[in-house]
């Protein structure tokens, strides 16, 4: 009450008043203080940045939470990381409609395709039964509930080494079969010569 007294104020009653207004302006300053740092955490990242905005509330009471309130960012940090993961859901969802890449030369190409139209690599696996692709976690075809087998794609990789054994094979009857010929050549030459030999004492 002295330091109001210093003021001209000496009824006991404006006293009261007064000295109950400071108490509301030092609370008031003192929230604004705590609210500019429970704001500036939700909203700055750096630490250092939201240090000079507390000091800033402290050391100019009410204009430094006003000042702050003016060049605070306009959004809080958890709806920034929303907004980020919105984005990327929905560009992992045009990637998914627009097609997809070829993981062996990074070519688009689209989920029907069996095999990369630019570096020709086999990317799917079709349907026994449908001819549809078949994505390798599958284990029944979806359009045809066929059940997919897990030996369908080693079969598959087989099937380009099959033809080299018929090969083989065509080529072992083709000797067989040439190699009676000169048998037939060589008993016709002893017939000829049998002949020879039996013309030959008539002709003494």
């Amino acid at each position: 009450m002295r330091m109001l007294a210093l003021f001209g104020i000496e009824n006991n009653a404006l006293s009261l008043v007064a000295g109950l207004l400071v108490l509301f302006l030092v609370a008031l300053w003192l929230a604004l203080a705590f609210y500019t740092y429970m704001d500036a955490r939700r909203r700055i990242a750096d630490p250092m940045l939201v240090g000079t905005a507390v000091v800033a509330a402290l050391v100019f009471p009410f204009v430094g939470t006003v000042v702050y309130m003016i060049v605070r960012p306009p959004e809080y940090l958890e709806d920034v990381r929303e907004r980020e993961l919105e984005i990327q859901a929905a560009e992992a969802r045009l990637s998914q409609l627009e097609g997809d890449v070829c993981p062996y030369c990074d070519f688009e190409v689209e989920k029907e395709f069996l095999r990369c139209p630019s570096c020709l690599r086999r990317l799917k696996e079709p349907c026994r039964t449908c001819a549809k692709p078949l994505d390798p976690r599958w284990k029944i075809c979806p359009f045809c509930e066929a059940e997919v087998s897990s030996g369908q794609s080693r079969g598959r990789g087989r099937s380009p080494g099959r033809p080299a054994a018929p090969r083989s094979r065509s080529a072992g009857p083709g000797r067989s079969a040439a190699a009676p010929a000169p048998a037939a050549g060589a008993t016709a030459g002893e017939g000829a010569q049998a002949g020879t030999s039996v013309s030959s004492p008539p002709a003494g």
